[in-house]
């Protein structure tokens, strides 16, 4: 600390450029987060303020300084992240290495949850990532599958996903298997197009090496050298999620996603995501990430609209209004 009220933090100068943001906007959220104020002198960023906003304003601007050196991009909701983690006295993301696919820059994690996620994944066979929607669970698996997808360390990306709305009968549907299923894979092919861009996705998916297909179709495959997505895995019936599990063959990896509070199933208690969690955390080999309503990276509106929606489950369940139905 230079003098009292004052915080200096030595950056250098392409590092406080894209912590100001253009025409300073960045500078200006974290100015009214925290009723601080922001300067970007040669050589850093100076915070001006009480003790505390400068604490959290700091906090902010070393988790946006570390995501610039692992050359992601800073984008007004990466800063509303850093705000909001700063907040809670969350230091940001301290795992999960920055993963180069990206078409804007390399994509790394934003928050802490996202980080471990992305930890796990490069260390464990079978990750589950569970948690509200917005939260980056489909979007870093997809990023992650691409990214050893060009390092040559498996030959394909699988993706699947139960389409609960057609009952799994897609014969009624004009064309063929790709036509039929990408109605539903729509998120998974914006992140994939958002990662690749669109001729190297287009080039991918014409040789095989990137592949969708409704879950109904994995039966009695054996996936070797593939890393396998299973998207809405919610949606899975327990013998749909027994299935899928057990496709894995030589050199395969797979990532589970789902968010336990939005089961389409007509009979909810038969969704095999919160089984298959109960039944293989601690199985080695095995991890699950856990995301929460502050892991949102949306519109800010949309954690609000999680917090909302859990509370209004806890309080039917009578549950502590703090508590997180989805958890399991």
């Amino acid at each position: 600390m230079s003098k009292e009220g004052e915080e200096f933090i030595a950056l250098n100068e392409d590092q406080a450029r894209a912590i100001s943001g253009p025409s300073s906007r960045h500078a200006a959220l974290i100015e009214d987060a925290f009723r601080v104020l922001v300067e970007t002198p040669g050589g850093g960023v100076s915070l001006r303020g009480d003790v505390r906003g400068r604490g959290m304003a700091k906090r902010a601007v070393q988790t946006l300084a570390a995501r610039i050196n692992a050359g992601a991009e800073v984008n007004e909701a990466d800063v509303r992240q850093a705000i909001a983690a700063a907040r809670i006295g969350d230091a940001g993301p301290s795992g999960g290495s920055a993963l180069p696919v990206g078409k804007r820059g390399a994509i790394a994690a934003k928050t802490a949850a996202q980080g471990a996620y992305l930890d796990m994944l490069n260390t464990c066979e079978l990750v589950f990532g569970v948690g509200p929607a917005g939260t980056g669970k489909t979007f870093l698996a997809v990023a992650h599958g691409a990214a050893l997808l060009l390092r040559g360390e498996v030959d394909r990306l699988i993706v699947t996903r139960p389409a609960v709305e057609a009952g799994e009968r897609l014969g009624f549907l004009p064309g063929d298997l790709t036509e039929k299923v990408d109605p539903y894979m729509a998120p998974v092919w914006e992140a994939l197009n958002d990662i690749l861009g669109a001729d190297q996705l287009r080039r991918r998916r014409d040789k095989g090496e990137i592949e969708v297909a409704p879950i109904a179709f994995m039966r009695g495959r054996t996936l070797n050298q593939a890393f396998v997505i299973v998207d809405e895995a919610q949606n899975c019936s327990r013998l749909q999620m027994k299935m899928v599990l057990t496709r894995l063959g030589e050199g395969a990896r797979m990532a589970v996603n789902g968010d336990p509070t939005q089961v389409d199933l007509p009979n909810r208690g038969d969704s095999g995501l919160a089984h298959a969690v109960s039944i293989l955390e601690g199985v080695k080999g095995v991890a699950v990430a856990r995301f929460k309503a502050e892991d949102v990276v949306r519109h800010p509106l949309v954690e609000r609209i999680v917090r909302a929606y859990d509370a209004d489950s806890a309080r039917q369940a009578g549950l502590p209004s703090d508590a997180s139905p989805g958890s399991i």
